[in-house]
């Protein structure tokens, strides 16, 4: 029987992990050369069992190159008979971008929807570590070992340790976008314990994403719009009451202040978020006024000014709107029930003879030009308008 005299492996490299070498034809004796390529090891096996591993390199088969052999086939020092032994070749070489993905879904837990039921997708890369242990937990007497045979138990292993990985970091499903690396961390942790055991290094571990279900992501959607409406109706209601409060501090007098302030307090109740912050304002300006708070009774008016069955009531001098005796303005036109500045209408202090807002002199007044009116005076001695 001729003798083998190079042994070496240059077939496909791309798609096959194990490649057994066919001696069908020829024989091993101590002149045959073996070559091992970079990114190989080759392996001599023995009635099923593993023997000398080779790696990359140029071997010729001497006793002392091939101690186990030795020892399994009793061969003397300097044997010149043929060996009886098959040959294996294993692609050391690293297979990246090996998809992964959850054929069942993983349950997590969140704060808002309680237990999600997610999936996840990702990509890994390995590579053989130890052909000795790989050949004996995985490849038996298979003639070759193609990549295929082999990534479907890996990436159950993947998913496994990715799903253990997340149960470990107990992070709510909105939080794991920002936490992929630290996930993928763990998870090679795991994954590593059990790609060792079989003679496999777990190079890199990657997770694209995490997806939920359609009804979740659907509900999802509708509250994230419905913030984003409310956020926005926020905004525009202070932009509203800014506007109210800015007109009501450009008018001088004490009547239009008080309006637009009470104008400003139903914007406020509109916006929602601004409604204490205006009731207490009102409350400080409408000290004795009965039902004038913004949680008391609505009034005509629809300002919350009220009156009480039974008690005192009067008209309004300017609209002549039914008011509580003791209201001291109008919930209608916001005018002031007291006496007042005859010019800029501004409510006059007790005894006052001059308005605090204009300087005006107390009294009657013209109301045209706003001179002062002599008592009994029909018409206005400065510009002749009746009285």
């Amino acid at each position: 029987m001729p003798w083998k005299s190079n042994i070496s492996w240059d077939g496909d490299t791309k798609n096959t992990i194990v490649y057994k070498v066919d001696l069908k034809n020829d024989s091993i004796n101590h002149k045959s050369l073996v070559t091992v390529r970079e990114g190989q090891a080759a392996i001599f096996c023995v009635k099923g069992r593993m023997a000398d591993v080779f790696l990359p390199g140029r071997y010729t088969l001497e006793t002392g190159k091939i101690p186990i052999l030795s020892k399994l086939l009793n061969l003397p020092f300097g044997f010149k008979n043929t060996i009886l032994a098959d040959i294996y070749f294993v692609n050391t070489h690293q297979w990246t971008n090996q998809p992964w993905g959850t054929r069942s879904p993983i349950s997590v837990r969140d704060k808002d929807f309680g237990t999600v039921e997610i999936r996840g997708n990702g990509i890994y890369s390995f590579k053989v570590d130890d052909p000795y242990i790989f050949m004996q937990e995985l490849s038996g007497s298979h003639p070759s070992f193609r990549t295929n045979e082999i990534t479907d138990m890996l990436r159950t292993k993947v998913v496994s340790g990715i799903t253990q990985a997340v149960g470990q970091s107990k992070i709510d499903f909105f939080d794991l976008a920002g936490n992929i690396l630290e996930v993928a961390k763990v998870a090679r942790e795991v994954v590593q314990e059990q790609f060792k055991a079989i003679g496999v290094q777990l190079v890199n571990i990657n997770v694209n994403e995490f997806t939920m279900p359609p009804e979740i992501k659907e509900a999802v959607d509708r509250q994230r719009s419905m913030n984003i409406a409310r956020s926005t109706m926020d905004v525009e209601m202070a932009r509203a009451q800014m506007d109210v409060l800015k007109t009501a501090a450009g008018n001088p007098g004490a009547g239009g202040s008080m309006g637009a302030m009470m104008g400003a307090g139903m914007g406020m109740g509109m916006g929602m978020g601004m409604g204490n912050m205006m009731g207490n304002m009102m409350g400080g300006m409408g000290q004795g006024m009965p039902g004038a708070g913004m949680g008391g009774p609505m009034g005509a008016g629809g300002m919350g000014i009220g009156a009480t069955p039974g008690q005192p009531m009067m008209a309004c001098p300017n609209c002549q709107k039914q008011l509580p005796a003791t209201a001291k303005f109008c919930s209608g036109c916001g005018q002031p029930t007291g006496e007042s500045c005859g010019k800029c209408k501004a409510a006059l202090k007790p005894g006052a003879k001059f308005c605090a807002e204009c300087g005006t002199p107390a009294g009657a007044a013209c109301a045209k030009c706003g001179a002062a009116l002599k008592s009994g005076a029909k018409f206005c001695a400065e510009c002749g308008t009746p009285t």
